[in-house]
């Protein structure tokens, strides 16, 4: 599954630590299949999800791996006993901390008939604590629109990529105090790219040119205008090239125009753009999901780079709040 490290212009875990959270991501999500599979196995699907035990990794997600935080929180409940009414005593954990804990709950029937089955069902559930995940941390967190959760462009970078693909998704950069939406930049382990769709109909056709429009054609529909595409994945690579230096970054840039289910007719199309068609994408596509490469650093550093002039809009956690009684250093986290 690829990563979601940033979202549009919501808050991220990923920018607070880029080193740390994709190798966890990884972790535990195998962590999480294993122990489910292993469950499926001994025919205790309905026992595993019916046991208190069960939010264990939930706990382990959100406590960022560091295994002394939770008795830390409890100290500072304990600590604020002393000030707070009896009715509000007896909490071990903010609700924060609660609340984050559900993101990563599963509802897995036990009917399920194979191991195929349950994989492809832990995968659709995967998505939506995905989203989450990637779009909040213990202190901050951002209120995700609800048609990102039913994205189909997005479900499909985040099942069918491998872990070490990280995705920026609809990004906002902030350059020179000017927001600029650009539409999906994925880094993978060798390459950074720049990705730019154009799809309608079932194999409509595109006609690229130099103008500003190409035209868009199929059998059941007049022909209509759209914006050429290269305008968009064009100013991605600007973008990333400029914040590539800056940080010196040496990842190198591809740009993409992607019609999964349409054709791209450019014949004389710019030399440094891989058009990906209906007959071209298959064959990109299953080179990319092979790609066995680790993380690398220089991956990372990119996301890094790009991650440190996005735009953020988040929330304090309420729960985090002085007049809660609750205070938690950053250092803490």
């Amino acid at each position: 599954m690829g990563q979601l490290i940033k979202l549009q212009d919501y808050i991220s875990r990923y920018e607070q630590d880029i080193y740390r959270y994709p190798t966890q991501f990884v972790r535990l999500k195998q962590q999480q299949w294993e122990k489910l599979k292993a469950a499926y196995l001994a025919g205790e699907l309905e026992q595993l999800y019916s046991r208190p035990a069960a939010g264990n990794l939930e706990e382990e997600w959100l406590l960022d791996e560091k295994p002394d935080l939770k008795e830390r929180v409890k100290g500072i409940f304990k600590r604020s006993e002393k000030r707070e009414p009896p009715e509000a005593q007896g909490h071990e954990m903010p609700t924060a901390l609660v609340q984050e804990e559900n993101i990563f709950s599963l509802q897995i029937s036990s009917s399920v008939n194979s191991l195929e089955e349950l994989k492809q069902t832990f995968l659709n559930q995967l998505i939506r604590f995905q989203i989450k995940w990637g779009s909040s941390t213990i202190h901050e967190k951002s209120f995700v629109d609800q048609p990102f959760f039913l994205d189909e462009k997005l479900r499909f970078f985040l099942q069918r990529f491998p872990d070490t693909f990280l995705l920026l998704y609809k990004p906002i950069f902030l350059l020179k105090n000017a927001p600029v939406e650009v539409e999906v930049i994925l880094l993978s382990p060798t390459d950074a790219w720049c990705i730019t769709f154009i799809e309608g109909e079932d194999d409509a056709a595109f006609v690229g040119s130099s103008e500003r429009f190409w035209v868009k054609r199929h059998h059941q529909h007049k022909d209509k205008k759209i914006l050429n595409p290269l305008l968009a994945v064009n100013r991605m690579e600007k973008i990333v090239a400029q914040l590539f230096s800056l940080y010196d970054v040496t990842l190198p840039i591809k740009k993409a125009i992607v019609s999964r289910n349409g054709y791209i007719d450019y014949p004389l199309a710019p030399f440094d753009v891989m058009l990906l068609d209906k007959r071209k994408f298959p064959e990109w596509f299953k080179k990319m999901r092979e790609l066995s490469t680790p993380l690398k650093h220089q991956q990372l550093k990119a996301a890094q780079a790009l991650l440190e002039y996005c735009q953020t809009t988040s929330s304090r956690r309420l729960e985090w709040d002085v007049d809660q009684g609750v205070i938690v250093e950053d250092d803490q986290i």
